[in-house]
């Protein structure tokens, strides 16, 4: 029989609940986060993301149940239970920080945990520059645009290089540069440190970028847990009603000929599906899963639609367009395809996807 060793997760929890007064907040949460991993926590506002986030940062004690953290139970002492904090770093929604310079702010980690002035200066200039603020150490952070503070509290929470690295909604209402940025250095930590992340997002399409593994939450519950590729791929009804799903279509379905179904989606449009069900049927096409042309192409793809560009948004990375072809469908392009092809609003354009792509409800 093979010896199979037992890999003790960086922080798990067992039956964890959580009230205020009478209002429950979570509702025995068992969850297992992995050494080197990235765990997305997505669900609507009130579904007890932050709360989950605060318990496990250990800010609050649970109502009921048990936090582990490296094997070890966090109901401990208040001296034990500062000295596990200090191995984790937190981001909150809104930056909080020091009137202090950039620099302090930083700095500010390390000098509670007695690091060295040398070591001290090598890895604020470091972090800083990690998250593209290299040349900022003496600004005041007060002083600095929403998504810069943001980028100050994520060096500041990594900084000494944290085990656990906490971020709630760490990219809310920040520009698409800002997202962009703090994106790549969670991906960027993750990958090059091996620190292990759990971030809290109502952003679907963040989430299945950033995690390997997704836990979505409803009123205080955990409502699914797995791998984001299977998650995301064929959401629940719950997930997308919250998660931005777009290109969401109901319609009249009923067998095709050769193995496939026709949805009727309304607007003179019928696509094609593979699917058996029949009668009336919800779905979903994701938007980096339809290809833009500007005059029909030769492809497998069993759906092509022509229509005209009613609105054009970047995305930093890509652009994306809202195209009218009798219902109006959201695609997302590389800013070179883009280019290439010189769209501009009203350009007509061809839409083209398989019927692999159509994903049922």
């Amino acid at each position: 029989m093979e010896w199979v060793e037992k890999v003790t997760p960086l922080i798990e929890t067992l039956d964890l609940s959580k009230s205020y007064d009478q209002a429950e907040a979570l509702k025995n949460i068992n969850m297992k986060v992995d050494r080197g991993e990235v765990l997305a926590v997505v669900g609507p506002s009130g579904s007890g993301k932050t709360t989950l986030l605060r318990l496990m940062n250990l800010l609050e004690m649970p109502t009921a149940g048990k936090i582990f953290f490296d094997g070890r139970d966090t109901a401990c002492s208040d001296a034990d239970r500062v000295a596990l904090r200090r191995r984790m770093g937190m981001v909150f929604q809104q930056a909080v920080l020091f009137n202090e310079t950039v620099y302090e702010n930083v700095a500010y980690p390390l000098k509670i945990r007695a690091f060295s002035e040398r070591k001290r200066d090598f890895n604020v200039r470091d972090t800083l520059k990690l998250v593209g603020l290299s040349g900022f150490e003496k600004k005041r952070a007060t002083a600095l645009s929403g998504g810069e503070a943001q980028r100050v509290a994520l060096a500041q929470a990594m900084v000494f290089e944290p085990e656990l690295l906490l971020l709630d909604e760490p990219t809310v209402n920040l520009d698409p540069r800002n997202v962009s940025t703090i994106e790549s250095v969670i991906l960027k930590v993750n990958r090059e440190r091996g620190t292990t992340i759990l971030i809290s997002t109502h952003n679907m399409l963040q989430a299945e970028q950033l995690a390997a593994r997704v836990a979505v939450l409803r009123d205080g519950e955990l409502a699914e847990i797995g791998g984001a590729k299977e998650i995301f791929r064929k959401p629940s009804d719950f997930l997308a009603s919250f998660g931005r799903v777009l290109n969401v279509f109901t319609g009249r379905c009923q067998l095709g000929p050769e193995g496939t179904a026709i949805i009727d989606i309304g607007g003179g449009v019928k696509i094609e599906a593979l699917t058996t069900k029949i009668g009336s049927i919800t779905v979903f096409i994701r938007p980096e899963e339809i290809i833009v042309s500007k005059s029909p192409i030769v492809s497998s793809a069993r759906n092509m639609l022509k229509g005209k560009v009613e609105e054009i948004l970047d995305l930093d990375q890509s652009v994306q367009l809202k195209v009218d072809a009798g219902r109006l469908f959201t695609v997302n392009i590389t800013k070179r395809s883009f280019q290439e092809m010189k769209i501009d609003l009203g350009s007509d354009i061809c839409l083209s996807f398989k019927a692999s792509s159509v994903y049922v409800m």
